[in-house]
């Protein structure tokens, strides 16, 4: 079943299913207090809209996860070392020949905000 994608920086189910195994490798192993109210790909989607758009985090629209949720899982992974190695994974199949993904692979030519 593919899903609705609202946005053009959102991720294809063919995007996600190359980032999420790695996203599962990258992510250090937290003791979790309560579980997540939104998936990573949801969360991924809305760092993506930012970073695509260049808006505010405030910005983010009302059916993405919170901005202050998305935000803080960004500064997160990003302080974890996650971010660089997805946007490189994200790059190469970008720049790969005959590739064509529409979603979020087409954000790698922005730079990442802090």
């Amino acid at each position: 079943m593919q899903l609705i994608m609202p946005y053009s920086s959102s991720l294809t189910d063919a995007e996600w299913e190359i980032l999420e195994p790695l996203l599962l490798q990258l992510l250090p192993i937290k003791k979790q207090t309560r579980p997540c109210n939104w998936t990573k790909r949801e969360l991924l989607d809305g760092m993506f809209y930012q970073l695509k758009n260049g808006c505010n985090w405030q910005d983010l629209p009302k059916d993405l996860p919170p901005y202050s949720t998305v935000y803080w899982h960004y500064k997160q992974w990003r302080e974890a070392g996650v971010i660089v190695p997805l946007m490189s994974v994200l790059s190469l199949f970008c720049h790969s020949p005959g590739r064509q993904f529409p979603g979020a692979l087409s954000v790698n030519q922005y730079r990442l905000s802090y």
